[in-house]
């Protein structure tokens, strides 16, 4: 079974890897945004009547991130050439993957006349960035998703466990299957997990009855998953919230717990992370019926769509980041105003247009995200509830 679990984890989708390397790069509990939580910077005023000048940082010449360093950029391009009323004047910087490098290019950024910055893209060069120039009030949206490190003058753009968790919590309870048990990966990312959960059933009005951790073991999982039983055996629980994914226990879940007594028809099955992204697993049987967030699936299409039409080959998955921060941005600017780039600005409360939907920065650096509601029924993802359109209606 250990040969099975490694043989999952190196058939995971480079976007699932790389999603999680966002997390693990910086996972410290001890590091924090750059200044607390206590308010981001003012950002500095802007000419109106000149191109607005962006730092891109991004890590080029990391042999791990190359690929998703140049579709990053090359989404950023795209998305500047969409812009009207508003001129961006991008310089693109290489952080090489390093959290000391990131911190001087975001200093030289600066220096050169920067006035936001877009990246890093891993959460501790992104921490190290935003100290850097938090001084001189300059702000920093990040392409990642560790909302440890959010606060200050740094914002987190990447899609967040809280942002999952509140869609699919709301969406059970509406339908009935409020009382989850958690299944979690004992790990730092599997922690974060549970708590974006537990913290939601709070707000939501759902009811975590219980949580399991488990190593990326076969005796643990079987474990895990007899403890999970039950819960559901005794009507504690109706559903089990799944932290893992696919470059993890994920795989062997789906085609296990219901041969274990947990059956899907009885029990729904509830995933934090995308369950779309691996077609061959469309057959599993834990997987028919359950619930998983996914981006706007007509706007997501029409980007990957578009930058194949530009660039002749698909998008990385983490490639509509680098589109929506030059998006927000640029809808900004184009308002015609020298505080533009201010973090009341930024945290504007009607949001942006993405790639995948409407989105906003919150103001202590995290983000919220319009997302559907999915499902796989015979082999096909179903979406059973749409991505809103707009903040404050349902879905919210």
């Amino acid at each position: 079974m250990f040969a099975v679990l490694s043989t999952v984890r190196k058939a995971a989708s480079r976007g699932a890897v790389l999603a999680s390397c966002l997390w693990l790069a910086a996972c410290d509990p001890s590091m924090m945004g750059p200044l607390g939580n206590s308010g981001a910077a003012d950002g500095p005023q802007i000419d109106t009547n000149a191109p607005v000048q962006v730092a891109l940082l991004v890590p080029k010449s990391d042999p791990g991130a190359g690929d998703v360093a140049r579709s990053l950029e090359n989404a950023v391009r795209l998305a500047i050439a969409d812009l009207q009323g508003a001129r961006i004047d991008l310089r693109v910087y290489d952080t090489a993957g390093s959290a000391s490098t990131a911190s001087s290019q975001a200093q030289r950024a600066v220096d050169e006349g920067a006035k936001i910055i877009l990246g890093p893209l891993f959460g501790e060069s992104a921490n190290a960035a935003a100290v850097a120039v938090a001084d001189e009030g300059v702000n920093v949206i990040s392409f990642s998703n560790n909302t440890s490190i959010a606060g200050g003058n740094l914002f987190v753009l990447g899609a967040t466990f809280d942002n999952s968790a509140d869609r699919l919590m709301s969406y059970a309870n509406r339908q009935g299957n409020g009382n989850v048990a958690v299944l979690y990966t004992d790990n730092v990312a599997g922690t974060l997990g549970r708590d974006a959960i537990t913290a939601a059933a709070a707000r939501t009005g759902g009811t975590v009855v219980g949580a399991v951790p488990y190593a990326l073991n076969s005796a643990s999982l079987n474990s895990a998953l007899n403890q999970i039983k039950g819960l559901v055996d005794s009507g504690a629980a109706n559903a089990m919230f799944i932290t893992d994914d696919y470059s993890g226990g994920l795989p062997m879940i789906l085609d296990d717990a219901p041969g274990m007594g947990i059956d899907p028809n009885a029990t729904q099955y509830i995933g934090l992370s995308r369950w779309d992204v691996r077609p061959d697993a469309f057959s599993k049987p834990g997987i028919e019926g359950s619930y998983f967030a996914v981006p706007d699936v007509a706007m997501n299409r029409n980007f990957e769509a578009r930058y194949a039409d530009a660039y002749g080959s698909a998008p990385h998955a983490l490639a509509g980041l680098g589109f929506d921060g030059i998006a927000a941005i640029g809808a900004l600017v184009r308002q015609g105003r020298r505080d533009a780039l201010s973090a009341r600005a930024l945290t504007q409360a009607s949001g942006f247009q993405g790639t995948g939907g409407v989105f906003r920065l919150l103001s202590d650096g995290t983000n919220q995200r319009a997302l559907a509601v999915a499902t796989i029924r015979n082999s096909q993802v179903v979406i059973l509830d749409p991505a809103p359109r707009s903040f404050g209606g349902a879905g919210f």
